[in-house]
């Protein structure tokens, strides 16, 4: 596979770019990148960051920017069907940081996690290496830190080289986070994991199976976290009649 397979596989959503990638191959593009010692930003797109892309500018440019763009939220599968995409399926950021993990236990590529509390990356890591048990975890630090820390961080990741970085700081934080430190961190792949960490802590559970294969993971979520309502609602109807207004203005045109 060569570094070019993401870009030519792309499709826009509101002007968002999103990689019509199968899970196989953005593990192989993502190896291609790490035995290639290339940077790699992968962002897991939804429509919630879609939507808040559109509000700062600064955060819809660090998007559209990334290297792989695969599609996490249900909200962008359903979009990409109105665009006549039907064959592609949703990549759950957590799905594929595992395949990922996967790979790196096979080939023995050195990791890092920043992110989370330091009880939770803790476990989340002891968890990992049992699951596992050929990933070398070179670098680990909890997410509760002050800018003033962020220098030594970033050079004791320079120290220990990691060859992928699971970041999981929150949206607009993590995305931020990488943009920031791309250049000095050229050797890394880099992917913002969100609650990730949580999962595989065993501190959050996932969906059940039934809840994942349709589509519905958003609604496990929101009826376990019903907090998650006043984020969710009224983002993803919206983002959805945006892009339908989008794809009937196209057709206009």
């Amino acid at each position: 596979m060569n570094n070019t397979l993401a870009a030519k596989n792309r499709l826009e959503i509101l002007n968002f770019p999103v990689d019509l990638i199968k899970m196989e191959d953005a593990v192989l593009f993502v190896e291609n990148k790490v035995m290639n010692r290339e940077f790699c930003h992968i962002v897991t797109i939804n429509p919630e960051m879609i939507m808040n892309g559109r509000k700062d500018n600064e955060l819809g440019n660090i998007l559209k920017k990334a290297d792989l763009i695969v599609p996490d939220g249900i909200g962008v599968i359903i979009a990409l069907k109105y665009y006549g995409i039907k064959d592609i399926p949703r990549l759950p950021g957590i799905e594929l940081s595992s395949n990922l993990l996967k790979k790196c236990s096979e080939k023995k590529y050195k990791i890092g996690f920043l992110g989370a509390q330091k009880d939770v990356i803790d476990e989340a890591c002891k968890n990992i290496k049992a699951k596992y048990p050929g990933v070398e975890i070179v670098f680990k630090r909890d997410g509760y830190f002050i800018d003033e820390d962020e220098s030594a961080i970033i050079e004791e990741i320079i120290d220990v080289q990691p060859q992928i970085l699971f970041v999981a700081l929150g949206v607009p934080k993590q995305e931020l986070f990488i943009n920031r430190h791309k250049k000095i961190l050229s050797f890394a792949t880099m992917i913002g994991v969100g609650g990730s960490f949580d999962v595989w802590a065993e501190k959050v559970k996932r969906a059940p199976v039934f809840f994942r294969k349709f589509g519905l993971e958003w609604l496990y979520r929101t009826i376990k976290q019903p907090a998650r309502l006043k984020r969710i609602f009224p983002v993803l109807p919206v983002f959805l009649i945006k892009v339908l207004l989008h794809k009937l203005s196209m057709r206009k045109d």
